[in-house]
């Protein structure tokens, strides 16, 4: 048989690939067949990728979909900690900011590592093991399936830091969960309890990954227990405030995660999917697709275009804030201070990085 993959070895420096048994009805390992996982394995930076392990991705997704025994590919992190936070911003703060043609290359990796998500000839299952934030949450809307841990946060980062999620995100929210949600997701990049991501029509299934004195126990941060505030507004998923919080956090400090019941959950919807017919499986999910696809088509390359250059502006003060910021200094910048100097006039310069975030200052 030929091979249609792009290179002989896969490199395995930054990821995990690894074949694991698909399960028929009874439980057992069918001979001959196994689903694909593939680990974003840099947990000590919370999965964020670097230009490395995008590479490294394209070539395993594009190997998992020249797989003939694979079932299923699943994209998941290492640790309990992260799926993915995004983009690395060391490597951005370090090597991207003020480079806005190096940045464009990247996002040519970047585009096609989504890409080589939603055109992989095998379902892609998200095992959200952790917070899937920025482009990690982009990878995973790209993704047909996502089964989280309900500690696991959702959330963008552009707008805070310097970017705008247009590396999928701008082009998937409206469809998964309308364009006010959306929006507010978007724009606001407030962090979303996985309650609140799955009410809201953003993931297949939730499954509790808090153990407390033994007994499996919903993430006691999130407000699971009723759908409306006293004024009529939803809060189920929503996190809690105040003295909820304070006590939900000691609840948290008594228990322990554990993802046994993620790798169950992902695992029965494996089953099912072992339980189709291939070809029509595989038709169906390119179908449903489509509707994702026709707005990164329309968009990601005069994206690509935009965030490139906004390296030399926005982003370069957003991501050097953020890398090289602390407790003490925040990781932000001033963003008043820098809407007053921008409505006085005053151009893009290192002396005015200096006065919005003045840690992020390169010498």
């Amino acid at each position: 048989m030929k091979d249609h993959n792009l290179v002989d070895s896969l490199p395995e420096k930054e990821i995990l690939v690894e074949r694991k048994p698909v399960l028929d009805h009874a439980g057992d390992p069918v001979q001959g067949l196994h689903n694909l996982w593939v680990t974003l394995n840099n947990p000590k930076q919370y999965n964020s990728y670097t230009t490395s392990m995008v590479k490294e991705l394209i070539l395993a997704i594009r190997g998992a979909a020249n797989d003939r025994a694979a079932v299923a590919l699943v994209l998941t992190g290492a640790g309990d900690k992260a799926f993915c936070t995004g983009g690395n911003t060391k490597e951005y703060a370090e090597y991207y900011a003020g480079r806005p043609l190096e940045y464009r290359q990247y996002m040519r990796l970047f585009n096609d590592m989504v890409t080589a998500v939603l055109h992989c000839d095998k379902p892609v299952v998200c095992r959200v093991n952790g917070m899937r934030v920025g482009g990690g949450q982009e990878i995973g809307m790209a993704c047909d399936y996502s089964v989280a841990s309900d500690l696991a946060m959702f959330s963008q980062a552009g707008p805070k830091h310097g970017s705008a999620p247009d590396g999928g995100s701008t082009d998937f929210l409206p469809g998964m969960i309308g364009m006010e949600n959306g929006m507010v997701s978007g724009t606001l990049c407030e962090p979303w309890s996985a309650h609140k991501f799955f009410r809201l029509g953003g993931l297949t299934q939730i499954v509790p990954a808090l153990k407390v004195d033994g007994t499996w126990t919903p993430n006691p941060m999130a407000v699971t227990d009723r759908m409306l505030d006293e004024y009529g507004r939803p809060v189920l998923g929503e996190y809690k405030t105040g003295d909820e919080r304070k006590a939900a956090k000691e609840v948290l400090k008594r228990g322990t995660v554990d993802l046994s019941l993620l790798d169950k959950e992902v695992n029965a919807l494996c089953t099912k999917l072992l339980y189709t017919m291939p070809d029509c499986l595989i038709k169906t999910i390119e179908s449903l697709r489509k509707h994702k696809l026709q707005h990164w088509d329309k968009n990601r390359e005069t994206n690509r275009a935009w965030l490139s250059l906004n390296m030399m502006t926005e982003g370069k003060a957003g991501f050097r804030a953020f890398a090289f910021g602390d407790k003490e200094t925040g990781r932000e910048a001033d963003f008043i201070a820098l809407r007053r100097r921008l409505a006085e006039g005053a151009p893009w310069t290192e002396e005015l990085i200096r006065e919005i975030a003045p840690w992020a200052v390169v010498e």
